[in-house]
């Protein structure tokens, strides 16, 4: 196999399961961006620059502030001064946004886990994990757990 081809599978199977998960009646009335940022944002230790979480979403940065205006309309993401930057806005789930990303992660993990261990052995699982995390990790210099 070839260094495209592996990436077309990795896109076929992107895209394949995403479109699974997308169709589940899981969301609670969040599209799945919706819900990217939330859980996201609970990874963060404190409140982060919509800059910052540009880089862990896969949206522009206009269409990521005008999702995190949505989510503040919502009273799921609150928004605060940047004592870094007196110009700056930091963003930082509110109670509800952690209450609601809990809910309909523990759903979301579910359907992860029935799709992945329906098609791979727990040893595929495990070296998909490690790869995955080289790509992704490759050239940035960071190391992430894999437990995600």
């Amino acid at each position: 196999m070839t260094a495209n081809g592996s990436w077309e599978g990795l896109m076929s199977a992107y895209s394949t399961l995403m479109k699974e998960f997308a169709a589940e009646d899981i969301w609670d009335g969040l599209s799945m961006r919706e819900y990217d940022v939330l859980y996201t944002l609970s990874k963060c230790p404190e409140p982060t620059r919509v800059g910052d979480l540009h880089k862990h979403v896969l949206l522009s940065q206009p269409a990521l502030s005008r999702l995190v205006e949505r989510l503040v309309e919502r009273g799921l993401i609150a928004r605060c001064a940047d004592p870094l930057d007196g110009r700056g806005v930091r963003v930082s789930l509110t109670e509800a946004g952690r209450e609601t990303q809990r809910r309909i992660g523990g759903r979301h993990a579910r359907s992860v886990a029935r799709a992945v261990n329906a098609a791979l052995t727990p040893e595929e699982i495990r070296l998909l994990g490690e790869l995955t995390w080289k790509l992704s990790n490759h050239g940035t210099g960071s190391r992430h757990g894999g437990n995600e």
